[in-house]
C-alpha cells in the first residue's frame, strides 16, 4: 500500500490537475501559481534528483533549512513521497537542503543542496562551495514522472519538529484540519512547520493553498483576488 503522501501526489494531479493548488505571493510582486499537474511536475523531479543523484532511499532523513516558501513545499512532499523523514529542527540528518550552503559548508551530511528562492533562478546566484549542488540547475534534467525503487512503509519516520511523525500518521496525526475545498491563506510568518500541516490538510481536503511572505500585506484585494475561503 502507498504511503499518504504518495496517495496525495496521485490526488493533486489527477483530481481538477490544472487548478491552482499552491499560489506564492513574495517579494517584488513575485507570484507563482502551481497547478495540480505542475506541482506534481516540481515534486517529481525533486524526488527524483533526491532519488537518482543522491542516492536517497525510504528511511533516510533530510534537514530542511528553508524558510515558509512554495519551494520548500515541494521539497517536503518530494522527501515524503520518497519515505524520507523531514528535519526541521537543528538535529541531525543524513541530507541538507538550505538557502545558505556557506554556513553548512563544513556540516557533516552526505549531500547539501543549495535552494536559490527567486521564483526564475536558473542557478544559483554566485559561487557554491564544493560539492554542493546547486538545484536550480540541476533539477530541470529531472524525470517528470517519480517511480520510487524502494517502496516505504508507513512507520517509517516523516517529521522531526516539535513533534515526530511516522508516515501512516502525516494526514491524521500532523496535518491540520481544514474545511472541503478551502482555498486557504497561509502566512509564512509563520514558520515551515505550521505551513505545512496547514497546507497538507488544505490538499487532503482537495483545495489549496495561498503563502504569503512575511513581508507582504495580507490586503482584502488580494483575499477578493484568490478567493480566499480559510486562514
Amino acid at each position: 500500500m502507498s504511503i499518504p503522501a504518495a496517495n496525495l501526489m496521485t490526488a493533486l494531479r489527477s483530481g481538477h490537475s490544472t487548478s491552482p493548488r499552491l499560489t506564492w505571493y513574495g517579494p517584488d510582486s513575485e507570484r507563482v501559481e502551481l497547478s495540480g499537474r505542475v506541482l506534481d511536475n516540481w515534486v517529481a523531479k525533486t524526488s527524483n534528483l533526491l532519488q537518482d543523484e543522491l542516492d536517497a532511499e525510504p528511511g533516510m532523513s533530510l534537514r530542511l533549512d528553508l524558510p515558509a516558501h512554495w519551494k520548500s513545499f515541494v521539497w517536503a512532499l518530494a522527501a515524503w513521497q520518497l519515505g524520507m523523514e523531514v528535519v526541521l529542527d537543528d538535529g541531525a540528518a543524513d541530507l541538507l537542503v538550505t538557502d545558505t550552503p556557506d554556513d553548512a559548508a563544513a556540516a557533516g551530511f552526505q549531500a547539501i543542496v543549495a535552494v536559490p528562492l527567486a521564483a526564475l533562478a536558473m542557478r544559483w546566484p554566485g559561487e557554491l562551495p564544493s560539492g554542493v549542488v546547486d538545484y536550480a540547475a540541476e533539477v530541470r534534467s529531472h524525470g517528470d514522472v517519480f517511480m520510487a525503487h524502494n517502496e516505504p512503509e508507513a512507520g517509517l519516520p516523516a517529521l522531526r519538529g516539535s513533534a515526530g511523525h511516522e508516515h501512516g500518521d502525516l494526514l491524521e496525526g500532523f496535518a491540520t484540519g481544514q474545511e472541503s475545498g478551502v482555498r486557504l491563506l497561509v502566512r509564512a510568518a509563520n514558520g515551515l512547520e505550521a505551513g505545512l500541516a496547514a497546507a497538507l490538510g488544505a490538499w487532503k481536503e482537495d483545495g489549496s493553498v495561498v503563502l504569503v511572505h512575511p513581508d507582504l500585506d495580507v490586503t482584502q484585494h488580494l483575499l477578493d483576488n484568490e478567493r480566499v475561503s480559510g486562514s
